[in-house]
């Protein structure tokens, strides 16, 4: 964790060499001049001169990119500290290239009062003066319990700069819609978690061929689709903007193809788990892959890949969702549905640049600029007067997915002790330096 006291304005400092990408531009050696928080200058390799006593530093062979916006995340504090708490969840953002992350509402209690909200970023500053920021997204009914709007005024005005019900779908229609319009009275979008809950109670994993072989109730692709099909003709019978959570199968991306062809106003994202994994992780009984929505068919992970390169999605996102050990070594049907994600994302999704599935620059995008667009949040151009919100990230460091590696509390990943190749290396949020 940085010092709890550092000095008001961080010193500056010079970056030699790092390979750039900035927006609509080629990648090429660069140097980066940070002095009193921002960016200063920048320009080609070896171009800046700056007096001798500027710290230097070589980035050789690293490329430099924005600091991420995560736009989901479950950091469990308060009430859960047990799984992770702020403090363990951003220094887990801040070594995986986050510097912005939108914490869901699931907490205990959950983000339905501003006292809670308020809380939340109170506990954020203290813990990570200088960043990772969160956001919080307020609960869109009370309670999470889709029976009663929350006072979404109150929330907005304290600091939440979304709302969902993201774990608890909302299958009253009436009470979402009016949740979409009041959400768009403050400047807001409802963030959805598109699930029919009554297709899938009881169920704990994707229904296909594996939930038969394990005998296991599985949960329909179907009564995600459905959702995501209601949602887009709320929005364009509302004219209203929604954002589609974690989506995880084909039907749900032809449907968001429809509405991309008829310009609706909906956005979307998908998780790296649901690109690298299928299925068949979840054989053995394996909980550290049990998530919600499920892990899908390898038909599913080709059409959500095929759909990423071809500029389906806003954004990528994580969906972080720590659980403790001993929860997760329970039976299948009673662990929970979750796996953490922001130490692991970047490494895994750049893979999909390194083999040519992506552009940087569509990757940078996924990260950064979808995620600052869809919640109207700053970004970073690499232009003179940005925020110095950037982070190096090596492409060849490979590292093994353990405890002695990961910062979040928990170690609920399907990736554990798999070999990954790429790491951030250095951090750096308003200038100061968070790794």
């Amino acid at each position: 964790m940085p010092d709890p006291h550092p000095p008001f304005c961080p010193p500056p400092l010079i970056i030699r060499e790092a390979l750039l990408c900035p927006p609509g531009g080629e990648i090429k050696p660069c140097d980066i001049f940070l002095r009193e928080g921002i960016i200063a200058a920048v320009g080609p390799a070896r171009s800046i001169d700056v007096p001798s006593e500027i710290q230097t530093l070589s980035a050789t062979g690293l490329y430099l990119f924005p600091s991420f916006i995560d736009a989901h995340v479950h950091l469990r504090e308060p009430g859960h500290e047990y799984k992770e708490d702020i403090a363990s969840g951003l220094g887990a953002a801040a070594h995986g290239g986050f510097g912005t992350v939108l914490a869901m509402a699931n907490t205990k209690p959950c983000n339905d009062a501003a006292s809670v909200t308020r809380f939340m970023r109170e506990r954020a500053e203290l813990s990570w003066p200088h960043g990772p920021r969160l956001l919080p997204v307020g609960a869109l009914t009370v309670g999470l319990a889709g029976t009663t709007l929350s006072p979404m005024g109150e929330l907005a005005r304290a600091g939440c700069v979304a709302f969902s019900n993201d774990g608890v779908p909302v299958a009253n229609t009436e009470i979402f819609r009016r949740g979409m319009e009041y959400a768009a009275q403050w400047g807001k979008i409802v963030i959805d978690h598109c699930e029919d809950p009554f297709l899938t109670m009881d169920a704990h994993m994707n229904e296909g061929n594996m939930s038969g072989r394990l005998g296991v109730k599985g949960h329909p692709s179907v009564a995600e689709a459905l959702h995501v099909a209601r949602d887009i003709l709320l929005a364009e019978y509302l004219d209203l903007p929604v954002h589609l959570a974690h989506i995880s199968c084909r039907q749900s991306v032809e449907l968001l193809w429809f509405a991309r062809r008829k310009g609706i106003k909906v956005t979307a994202e998908t998780c790296p788990h649901y690109l690298f994994l299928d299925e068949t992780a979840l054989d053995g009984y394996n909980a550290n892959a049990k998530i919600n929505p499920p892990l899908r068919s390898a038909e599913d992970v080709t059409a959500l890949r095929k759909a990423l390169a071809n500029g389906l999605f806003d954004m990528l996102a994580t969906d972080h969702a720590p659980h403790a050990a001993h929860e997760k070594e329970d039976t299948l049907d009673a662990a929970p549905s979750g796996v953490i994600g922001l130490e692991t994302a970047v490494p895994l999704t750049f893979a999909l640049v390194r083999d040519k599935e992506i552009s940087l620059s569509a990757f940078l995008e996924l990260w950064h600029y979808g995620p600052a667009r869809v919640f109207h949040l700053p970004c970073v151009n690499f232009s003179p007067g940005d925020s110095a919100d950037i982070f190096l990230f090596d492409p060849d460091q490979e590292w093994t997915v353990s405890r002695e590696t990961l910062r979040s509390k928990s170690l609920n990943t399907p990736f554990l002790n798999s070999v990954m190749r790429g790491r951030v290396v250095a951090h750096w949020l308003g200038g100061h330096r968070v790794v």
